[in-house]
């Protein structure tokens, strides 16, 4: 039977006593596990660059951050991109894009192709739900994309899971306190 006091009493009175955690551990504890968060991030990064590899694309997933492609894709959903570059690219077909000067991508569809007769290939694209082509994005005195604006095409999405990454852009704070609690349960877990 246990007594109303008993339970959580091994807590301590913080609730979140970080630092007497850590200075609970010997140093052997202390460097497995931050050998362990090391090992967690390098393997992210090395999952990443072989998607890089495998999609052909600098940028294979990428988060839909306005609704000028609605109602095809809405604000949070994640593409899946590829970029290979012996596919043609053809009018209907989404594509992200970037332009000199801007450093966020743009996810448009391609509106008119124009091919010259030695294989070189421009392109003009338009969102969904804009109401005129996007050459007032390009910069200035570009009238068309070419192959080289391309990061990638969209093979496919998830809906609306990119809106933690848009919360976390739009509250910095909440992002450093999530990424704070992620590193010290990592550094903290106890093996059993």
């Amino acid at each position: 039977m246990l007594r109303a006091g008993a339970v959580g009493a091994h807590l301590p009175a913080s609730g979140l006593d970080i630092f007497g955690d850590l200075r609970k551990m010997n140093k052997r504890q202390l460097y497995y596990q931050v050998l362990n968060f090391a090992m967690i991030v390098s393997s992210a990064l090395m999952i990443w660059k072989g998607l890089i590899v495998l999609t052909g694309s600098e940028s294979p997933i990428v988060v839909v951050l306005s609704g000028s492609m609605e109602p095809a894709f809405h604000r949070g959903d994640l593409l899946f991109l590829t970029n290979f570059r012996e596919d043609p690219i053809r009018a209907g077909e989404i594509v992200v894009f970037k332009v000199e000067g801007r450093d966020i991508p743009i996810v448009h569809r391609v509106i008119k192709v124009h091919e010259k007769d030695n294989g070189d290939i421009k392109f003009l694209t338009k969102g969904d739900n804009n109401e005129v082509d996007d050459r007032g994005l390009y910069k200035e005195g570009q009238n068309w994309l070419e192959k080289k604006d391309v990061v990638g095409r969209a093979r496919g999405f998830l809906p609306y899971v990119g809106m933690v990454t848009i919360i976390m852009n739009d509250y910095p704070k909440f992002k450093y306190a999530l990424l704070a609690i992620m590193g010290a349960y990592v550094l903290l877990k106890r093996e059993s």
